[in-house]
C-alpha cells in the first residue's frame, strides 16, 4: 500500500531516533542557547545570529532544517526564506517559521511563501522535536516513493476520516498523499508533484477556494486538475469552483465509484 500522509504524528515515530542537522536563526543570543540547549542532545544545532551568518554557514553544512526568526535587523524572515527557495541547492530544506508574531496574517504570509511550519515562542520541546522530525521525514518519504510509477493524488481535509476514506479508496491504484492542515499545501507541492488534486472547501486558515489560484501561480501546477470535495454543493458554489480553476466537483458523502471516476478521468485527460 502506498500511503504517505505527512500530516501524521506517524513521522515523528519513525524518525524519533534519528539526529538532523538544524540551522537556527535568531538575532536574540538567549533564543539560540535556550533552543540548543534543548535540542542538542538530539540533534546538531547551528546558531547564527543573522541571515549572513546563516548563508556563512550553509556552504559548509548542509542541514535538514531551518528555522528562521521573522523580525531580525537588516532583510526580514520573509525576504530570505523567498531566496532560500529560489536557490536550487536549499530549495527542498523545510524552512520553519519561529517567531513570537501571533496575527494571522502574518501566519498566512510565512505559509505562502513557503514556510513548512510556523512555531509561536515560546516553545515546548516536544512539540519542537514532532515539528522537526515531521517536516524533515516528509522529504524523506518521498525519496522512498520514487521509483514508484503510480499516479500520485494529493487529498487535502481537515477531517481526519473523509481522509482515511479517500486512502483506503485509492491506495491500490494511486500513490496517495493526505494533508489534513491547508497551509502546509503549497511547500508540499514545491517539493514533489502530485498528478491530481482533491480538496474539501470548508476548511480553517485557508478555504479550498483560497487554494485554488494560489496553486495555479506556481510553476508547473497551472494545469494539475483540481477536484473540489465538500458538502457544500450548491449551483453557485459549483460555478465558482470552475471559475477559480477546479476540473470537477464532488459532494460528501461521496459514493467509492464516484470517487474513482472522477479521479480516474481527469488524470487521463491532463496526461494526453
Amino acid at each position: 500500500m502506498a500511503f504517505v500522509d505527512i500530516s501524521d504524528a506517524d513521522f515523528c515515530a519513525a524518525n524519533e531516533n534519528e539526529s538532523f542537522k538544524i540551522i537556527y536563526v535568531d538575532d536574540v543570543s538567549s533564543s539560540l542557547v535556550a533552543l540548543k540547549r534543548r535540542l542538542s542532545n538530539h540533534h546538531e544545532v547551528y546558531c547564527a545570529e543573522n541571515y549572513d551568518e546563516m548563508f556563512n554557514v550553509l556552504e559548509n553544512v548542509m542541514p535538514d532544517i531551518i528555522f528562521l526568526d521573522i523580525n531580525m535587523p537588516g532583510a526580514d524572515g520573509y525576504e530570505v526564506i523567498k531566496s532560500l527557495k529560489e536557490d536550487e541547492r536549499y530549495a527542498k530544506i523545510p524552512v520553519v517559521f519561529f517567531t513570537g508574531n501571533r496575527d494571522r496574517k502574518s501566519v498566512l504570509k510565512g505559509l505562502s511563501l513557503g514556510a513548512a511550519d510556523y512555531i509561536i515562542k515560546p516553545f515546548e520541546t516536544p512539540n519542537l522535536l514532532e515539528c522537526i522530525n515531521k517536516h524533515v521525514a516528509a522529504g524523506r518519504s518521498e525519496k522512498i516513493n520514487e521509483a514508484d510509477d503510480k499516479p500520485r493524488v494529493l487529498a487535502v481535509d481537515d477531517i481526519a476520516s473523509v481522509l482515511k476514506s479517500i486512502q483506503k479508496v485509492l491506495c491500490n491504484d494511486y500513490i496517495v498523499h493526505t494533508i489534513s492542515r491547508p497551509e502546509s499545501v503549497l511547500d508540499f507541492l514545491k517539493l514533489r508533484k502530485p498528478d491530481l488534486i482533491i480538496m474539501d472547501y470548508l476548511m480553517p486558515v485557508y478555504n479550498g477556494f483560497e487554494l485554488i489560484p494560489m496553486i495555479r501561480e506556481l510553476s508547473g501546477y497551472e494545469d494539475t486538475p483540481i477536484i473540489m470535495l465538500t458538502s457544500v454543493g450548491t449551483l453557485n458554489n459549483i460555478k465558482e469552483a470552475v471559475a477559480l480553476g477546479a476540473c470537477d466537483f464532488i459532494v460528501k458523502p461521496f459514493r467509492d465509484n464516484e470517487l474513482i471516476e472522477k479521479i480516474a478521468k481527469n488524470i487521463k485527460v491532463n496526461k494526453k
